[in-house]
């Protein structure tokens, strides 16, 4: 059925950008853009998982697609490393990704927290926040609101020129994300509204599901309430738990899922709706229902992108679940790029319903997608120990925390001396952080592992003068689940053998914010319970261009290619080839470093493919 609300003047405002709009509002059925009736056609990507040199294409293709709105999340870890510093330069520059948005005909939803979920660090909350004295984070808690008034203040300065009143591309902006899924606190919501309404001088909205606890929770006077998910149930549910007139509007589902995020675990399949044509079906039904209805919808994702270096979070249920390195989220455009199946179906379901509502409507093309390259296997060389390049250490009778060392991501190693013969069970803290390698004398005795449900038990009998290392992993602070408050990393708290208090500890931080190197290389090779090691090595490639990177025979690590922290790698899967965008590539003089943690005599040889592998392999570990 045709929607009564489109003349062929606001078929033209919902298929290009809001160049030159000023005014961005609403009222009970429709959204207005200039005063005219608007509907937005999204699907969130976000610019700090895209290499920058790249927005400029992802951006056209979505375009491509038949959307006109882009949704993006903002990571404030990102922009704000340190209490002190802020850092708005390569993917962080979001005013430069916005301004490339609007060039290319997409107006911009922009969700900046200060809590986004995301499946990112924390959540997007910068790890210093746990250092703060009496810190809540989303509460109605003077320290937290005071460095989220800090945060949006920055970055409503630096993005100014991007809001529709400016002339810019950014229309609406929604407060916090989904918070009646984790609280009620309204006094909270009510300050970040104010907060937000004083910063950005536009349209805000809340986001939540569509249950009548997280609309209770979520929904706060003055501000646009919509829902994601399902969307004929969530618009119902919005309409029914929704009373205050001033949260009414028309509906906009802010998170249609495409399919779903990945997990590490060797039980854990790559999410995907390619192949499965019922699938892609149901999605297209549900848009055209949202379309046909004269509503709005964003697609979760448009594109994923990858979580480089150390950005990925990790969801609570009864034990971590990690997010893999790749967010592609089975989405329409894959994370190097590359439309699949579910990309054309929608982008004809989006065609059909604009020719339907005038027989005119156009959205651009297709561009052609170049082959990923190919790069035959090449041996790297183990360069230096880990644990024979430690930075300076600090000495305490007890460990402290991660952040207690001035330290957000990456791995930290407690070091103690052993004054009198200990026999028992290992209790790295109140309880294990994430992933613990446990080494006595350098030589690995046992690993402690909390994404499974009942983690491995380490029994230690030691004598005086052993050497006991704790090599403990950040695997993503949790940004989904009750323990979002406490994301302390590290050991937290004492560590016991068989109930002792063991006092005296070297800690060593090693956040790989720097590529770990050695003078020259070591002759050495390393065994099979060593610690962990560096390898190094370069290669050549005819042409430039995407490629995907494969380690066969390794277990765990990170990779680094021309200073670029691609990210973790781990054999358990489902993530067994890792992107490495052509923008970090030149012809000659590739020089790639991995950290293997847990190297072994078949960790040497790595290649370029131009397919990517999605695969499961049991954790060695627990063989």
């Amino acid at each position: 059925m045709k929607s009564p609300l489109f003349s062929a003047t606001a078929l033209l405002l919902l298929v290009r950008s809001c160049l030159g709009a000023t005014s961005f509002t609403y009222n009970r059925t429709s959204f207005l853009l200039d005063g005219s009736p608007h509907q937005i056609i999204g699907g969130q990507m976000d610019p700090q998982r895209i290499p920058y040199q790249l927005w400029s294409d992802r951006l056209y293709k979505a375009r491509a697609m038949g959307l006109n709105t882009i949704f993006s999340y903002v990571f404030w870890d990102q922009i704000q490393p340190t209490a002190d510093s802020w850092d708005m330069s390569g993917r962080n520059n979001i005013t430069e990704y916005f301004r490339l948005a609007q060039e290319a005909g997409l107006n911009i939803v922009l969700r900046a927290g200060p809590y986004v979920c995301g499946e990112h660090e924390w959540g997007g909350f910068p790890a210093w926040l746990s250092e703060v004295d009496g810190m809540v984070v989303r509460s109605y808690n003077a320290p937290f609101l005071a460095a989220s008034k800090a945060y949006i203040d920055h970055l409503a300065s630096d993005l100014a020129p991007m809001m529709v009143t400016n002339g810019g591309p950014v229309i609406m902006v929604q407060i916090e994300n989904e918070y009646g899924s984790y609280g009620s606190d309204h006094e909270y919501m009510g300050a970040l509204r104010d907060m937000f309404k004083a910063a950005f001088g536009v349209t805000l909205y809340t986001n939540d599901g569509g249950y009548d606890v997280d609309l209770y929770g979520g929904a706060i006077s003055g501000v646009l309430a919509e829902t994601d998910g399902s969307p004929q149930s969530a618009f119902a549910a919005r309409d029914t738990y929704v009373n205050d007139s001033s949260s009414l509007g028309p509906q906009l589902d802010g998170e249609y899922y495409t399919t779903w995020l990945d997990f590490w675990a060797s039980n854990y399949t790559f999410e995907t709706y390619d192949g499965f044509a019922s699938s892609i079906a149901t999605v297209q039904s549900d848009l055209s229902w949202v379309l046909n209805n004269g509503s709005s919808f964003s697609l979760y994702m448009f594109h994923g992108g990858t979580n480089f270096g150390f950005q990925n979070g990790a969801d609570w249920g009864n034990y971590l679940e990690a997010v893999i390195t790749s967010y592609d989220y089975g989405a329409p455009l894959d994370e190097s790029g590359r439309p699949n199946e579910i990309y054309f179906a929608i982008r004809d379901t989006i065609s059909s319903y604009l020719k339907n509502v005038s027989s005119n409507a156009t959205i651009p093309a297709v561009p052609e997608i170049p082959t990923p390259i190919e790069i035959p296997a090449f041996n790297l060389s183990p360069q230096v120990a880990l644990f024979d390049i430690l930075p300076s250490g600090v000495f305490a009778q007890l460990p402290v925390n991660m952040e207690a060392l001035n330290q957000s991501h990456g791995y930290t190693l407690y070091r103690h001396t052993v004054t009198s013969a200990l026999n028992g069970t290992l209790q790295p803290g109140d309880y294990p952080r994430d992933r613990v390698l446990v080494y006595v004398n350098s030589k690995r005795v046992g690993v402690i592992d909390s994404t499974y449900w009942t983690p491995n038990t380490v029994t230690l009998s030691l004598k005086a003068n052993d050497t006991l290392d704790l090599l403990i992993e950040n695997m993503g602070r949790i940004n989904y689940g009750h323990r979002i408050p406490d994301q302390k990393k590290g050991v937290v708290g004492n560590v016991t053998v068989g109930g002792s208090t063991l006092y005296g500890w070297s800690m060593y931080p090693l956040s790989m914010e720097t590529i770990p190197t050695a003078s020259s290389a070591a002759n050495f090779t390393p065994s099979a319970t060593s610690g962990p090691v560096v390898y190094k090595g370069t290669f050549d490639v005819q042409t430039v261009g995407d490629t995907f990177l494969e380690l066969p025979g390794w277990t765990r690590g990170v990779v680094w290619v021309n200073g670029e922290n691609l990210g973790r790698f781990w054999v358990v899967g489902p993530q067994q080839s890792f992107y490495l965008p052509g923008c970090y590539l030149k012809t000659t003089g590739n020089e790639i470093v991995v950290l293997e943690l847990e190297p072994g005599s078949n960790a040497t040889a790595v290649q370029g493919v131009s397919t990517r592998t999605w695969a499961n392999n049991p954790d060695p570990d627990l063989l």
